[in-house]
């Protein structure tokens, strides 16, 4: 063997035990380096009631009145969780038994069906498929206590559910301290009792009361229009009323006169049967 192959050898020799003590210290220090703690997701999943008191006995009932229908909030049919719920035409006539449920801060100011922002302290429901907005009465079957609601969100998307409360209407009605609490809920008529266009119709029927569907600058448009209202209702039909407005001719597809409620009721429910939400009580 030449010099230089056995000063080759000597020196690996020699190298061997550091490199194994380098390769030994990184190792441990490798090891002994903690693995990065992933950073925690909190999910607010829970619902609950404002932090701060709220006096319920200061907000009133819902006041109904006649309304057109949201036009987002009442597609023929939509599903949630796998299931398909249809919207009912029209409220007319529903009275239902079942569970109510309440929301409350989990969704607060979100947007509802119907557009509106969730307020949790005023008096409005979700119901599954009651058209947006109804106004209905809810009876606590237990103590009798009445709430008049607005209907402007879709739920609860439980099975034994048929409304869920605004925290506000739940407190009134003594369904918050339990969760849920057994309810009749109750359509109103479009018209309530107490309504100015009822105080009209009482005094002798001097003043006509109309249902208006629509108005239009043109007479031909007018005319259109009030044919395919015809071709819809086999009993109501209507007629176009002509007026002078700001210097132009304005027409006015109406039903009508009508002489109590009973018969608006009749005629804007038959209407909304055909799809015709966009109606006005009008006084003529």
């Amino acid at each position: 063997m030449n010099t230089s192959a056995i000063k080759t050898i000597t020196t690996f020799i020699l190298m061997t035990p550091l490199v194994l003590m380098l390769f030994s210290c990184t190792e441990k220090n490798i090891q002994s380096i903690p693995e990065p703690k992933a950073t925690p997701i909190i999910i607010n999943t829970q619902d609950g009631p404002p932090d701060q008191f709220v006096d319920v006995t200061t907000i009133p009932n819902a006041v109904p009145k006649t309304t057109a229908y949201s036009r987002y909030g009442n597609p023929k049919s939509y599903t949630v969780f796998g299931k398909r719920y249809y919207v009912m035409p029209s409220s007319h006539q529903y009275k239902e038994k079942g569970i109510a449920s309440w929301y409350g801060t989990k969704f607060h100011g979100q947007r509802t069906s119907s557009g509106d922002a969730y307020d949790m302290h005023g008096m409005t429901a979700a119901h599954k498929t009651l058209p947006l907005p109804t106004y209905v009465k809810v009876t606590h079957l237990e103590n009798n206590r009445q709430v008049i609601l607005k209907v402007n969100d879709r739920g609860p998307f439980h099975e034994n559910r048929i409304i869920d409360l605004s925290h506000t209407a739940a407190v009134k009605l003594g369904v918050k301290a339990t969760g849920t609490g057994p309810v009749e809920v109750e359509a109103i008529n479009l018209i309530p009792e107490a309504s100015d266009t009822n105080k009209i119709l009482h005094k002798a029927n001097i003043i006509p009361v109309y249902l208006q569907l629509g108005v239009f600058s043109h007479f031909d448009n007018a005319q259109k229009f009030s044919r395919h209202i015809n071709s819809l209702l086999t009993v109501h039909q209507n007629h176009i009323s002509r007026k002078l407005k700001n210097g132009q001719q304005q027409y006015y597809v109406r039903i009508g006169p009508l002489n109590n409620t009973e018969q608006i009721n009749e005629v804007a429910y038959a209407l909304q049967q055909k799809g015709i939400t966009q109606h006005y009580i009008v006084v003529d």
